[in-house]
């Protein structure tokens, strides 16, 4: 392991070691022997079926779980969801995802299941990504899914549409 503050590559020591992420990882507490400084591991068992995304354009590309949490943080920029509910929720979606597809998931299956997570966790949020990811053409479009999101989360049919397009 080389250490993040010098780069020494040198045998560095094990302080302390827990599990983290409900099992699924273990952090571990270093000392690098030569600076002495302190630093945090975390050891994940590498699946062993990689998962492809069959993205809308017909290229595919390795699934990538910082891009799934970095959608989703940017759908919820300066609204009320904490950060260990965002990481809940890239859990929650992976877990579908590996649950559900063996080598290959279509992006708008991902995008399906964080549009349904967001709207739960915060609606604002949800729109914000639905507009991104739906690639609305004009704002009746963007107006008829937030309609329909009032109406689900108000749990009445017979509510209103706020929005006229």
């Amino acid at each position: 392991m080389r250490c993040p503050f010098c780069q020494s590559e040198n045998d560095d020591r094990v302080i302390d070691s827990r599990p983290a992420e409900g099992g699924e990882a273990i952090r571990r507490r270093r000392e690098c022997q030569q600076c002495k400084r302190r630093y945090t591991t975390y050891e994940r068992v590498e699946d062993s079926v990689r998962i492809t995304v069959a993205k809308k354009d017909g290229s595919r590309v390795p699934y990538d779980r910082n891009r799934l949490l970095e959608g989703i943080q940017k759908a919820c920029y300066k609204r009320p969801v904490p950060a260990p509910s965002i990481s809940a929720m890239v859990d929650a979606i992976e877990e579908q995802i590996l649950r559900r597809f063996d080598r290959e998931v279509p992006s708008a299956a991902i995008g399906e299941l964080v549009m349904k997570s967001l709207r739960q966790a915060d609606p604002i949020a949800f729109v914000r990504f639905a507009s991104v990811y739906r690639e609305f053409r004009d704002l009746g479009e963007l107006a008829q899914e937030v309609n329909n999101a009032m109406r689900a989360d108000a749990k009445d049919p017979r509510q209103p549409d706020l929005f006229q397009p």
